[in-house]
């Protein structure tokens, strides 16, 4: 019982996940003191309030609502996103491409029965010596423009 515990807890990703979690979390405490102690400041002296704006707040109704501290919260979210993105998502995203390219699937390909060139099994008609492919064996039938359809 506990070897299987042991094994679950040693695998690759279990361990990766946990170093993610523990370093995003200290990224997060990281981004949210620059903000607290330069971008808030910053905002407040642009909107005229001086000293600490994550302080403000007003009443409604003898109830206290603190913008303040959600402009810091909202401030550092944005930050963290825009790292991530950037340092993250987008070489990530090339490398992949990189690496493993999107495969274009092959067109399916038959022998023109008259001049016995290489020609894509949906066409009507040769490219090589335009005679008509549609009803002949290895080529499907295409509906004439005459005749009705069901």
């Amino acid at each position: 019982m506990f070897k299987g515990f042991r094994s679950f807890l040693l695998r690759g990703n279990v361990v990766d996940l946990a170093v993610g979690i523990v370093i995003g979390a200290a990224f997060t405490a990281v981004v949210t003191g620059f903000v607290t102690a330069f971008l808030t400041p910053l905002i407040g002296v642009a909107t005229g309030a001086v000293g600490d704006f994550s302080q403000k707040h007003f009443v409604v109704g003898g109830t206290n609502f603190p913008y303040g501290a959600f402009l810091n919260a909202l401030i550092s979210f944005v930050l963290i996103a825009a790292v991530i993105y950037f340092a993250v998502v987008v070489p990530v995203g090339k490398l992949q491409n990189r690496f493993n390219p999107v495969k274009e699937t092959p067109v399916k390909k038959a022998d023109c029965p008259e001049c016995l060139s290489t020609v894509p099994a949906a066409a009507t008609r040769c490219a090589h010596c335009t005679s008509e492919l549609a009803g002949r064996p290895g080529f499907p039938a295409q509906a004439s423009p005459l005749q009705p359809t069901r």
